[in-house]
């Protein structure tokens, strides 16, 4: 039953980022890691969806992040994969790679292996991005299993993209 409820909401809520950005004349774009490519899976179950989300990249590896999204080898050196600093770097290069007007990034550790005391699975970091505008960062930690921690880091995703949507001056 839980499993539905958050299905549900998942997708209540990217048909509430949808009807937003469309009605803003905006679009999206996501860079994943720990989601795997979660976050975009459930923004393209909204039917029209291609109106305002351009793309997604899911960047798993290091290289992949510094390769396809720009991240600064010395940014993954000082802070980690896992950092608001190395998420902010993702939502700006998927950005600047799409064209987009938003963007989002996500990167976390979602178990059941890979934690560290500093770092223990669970731990997830966000970033979000509007053109021209200051970006937005967070750390959260989820609890569950590694499927639960990657729905609840995709809600938080779409969440934060909601409130920036928002709170945007058009």
């Amino acid at each position: 039953m839980a499993k539905l409820s958050m299905e549900k909401e998942l997708n209540n809520l990217a048909e509430q980022l949808g009807s937003l950005l469309l009605a803003r004349g905006l679009s999206l774009s996501l860079a994943e890691s720990c989601t795997g490519g979660l976050g975009a899976e459930i923004i393209t179950r909204v039917a029209g969806s291609s109106a305002w989300f351009e793309c997604a990249v899911v960047s798993y590896s290091n290289a992949s992040k510094a390769n396809l999204l720009k991240v600064a080898s010395n940014t993954l050196d000082k802070f980690g994969a896992v950092s608001e600093q190395t998420a902010v770097e993702m939502a700006s290069g998927v950005m600047a790679m799409s064209g987009s007007q938003l963007s989002a990034a996500v990167t976390g550790i979602a178990g059941p292996s890979g934690g560290t005391t500093a770092k223990p699975v669970g731990t997830v970091c966000f970033a979000w991005l509007g053109q021209n505008q200051t970006p937005r960062s967070t750390t959260a930690h989820f609890n569950g299993s590694r499927q639960e921690i990657r729905q609840q880091s995709a809600k938080t995703l779409i969440e934060g993209l909601i409130a920036l949507t928002l709170s945007l001056d058009l």
